[in-house]
């Protein structure tokens, strides 16, 4: 067990980045706010009911509350990048970090909304779960919605991940609104074919 921990541990470093043909996830920092402020202005995402996507006046803050999630080795930000123009695009992060129990969450995830739906979302979601199950070795991953964020649900259960539930009453909105979370998981034995399909997806963008 300990090996296995510790192989969990290796695979989360600070300095992790992924790389594929459209996109790579790269450690998110401070020199990145003004670069998220860009993205979020694709779509003005901070109207967003459904999801959490900052303002310029408080994207700072944002990611210096991820930065010391991730010191304190909870969470392990990145932000999207584009490589066909090298334009960050997004942001997302394993979070709820659980070494002792070989498991995670993923979420914090927004786009810029030129790029979703595209290539850009499908490899990023095959690139953290193929690291999350096949370098850290986890047992299973999780995600979490707010209760009308129809479109994340079904994208999830795209993926082959199960619906474990609802949280009631779990959350107080900074506008004072109460969300409800829905839970998703999947499991080790049930990632090969949810990478299967999201390969195959990915095939169909060329």
């Amino acid at each position: 067990m300990a090996n296995l921990d510790q192989k969990f541990v290796d695979a989360l470093s600070p300095q992790l980045t992924l790389r594929g043909k459209h996109a790579s996830l790269e450690p998110l920092q401070l020199s990145h706010v003004s670069d998220l402020n860009e993205a979020a202005v694709d779509g003005e995402l901070w109207h967003l009911s459904v999801t959490t996507v900052p303002s310029k006046q408080s994207m700072l803050n944002y990611v210096e509350h991820a930065l010391r999630q991730r010191d304190s080795k909870l969470e392990l930000p990145f932000v999207v990048r584009r490589l066909s123009d090298n334009k960050v695009v997004g942001t997302t992060r394993y979070y709820q970090i659980r070494p002792e129990h070989r498991n995670f969450s993923i979420g914090y995830t927004w786009y810029s909304e030129s790029v979703q739906r595209t290539a850009i979302n499908t490899e990023c979601k095959l690139m953290l779960l193929q690291h999350a199950f096949e370098e850290a070795g986890c047992i299973s991953v999780q995600w979490h919605t707010h209760h009308d964020n129809k479109r994340s649900q079904a994208a999830i259960l795209r993926l082959g991940a199960s619906f474990e539930g609802v949280l009631r009453n779990h959350m107080i909105l900074a506008d004072g609104r109460i969300r409800h979370t829905h839970c998703f998981s999947m499991l080790d034995d049930e990632w090969p074919a949810s990478k299967a399909y999201l390969t195959e997806r990915l095939e169909k963008y060329g």
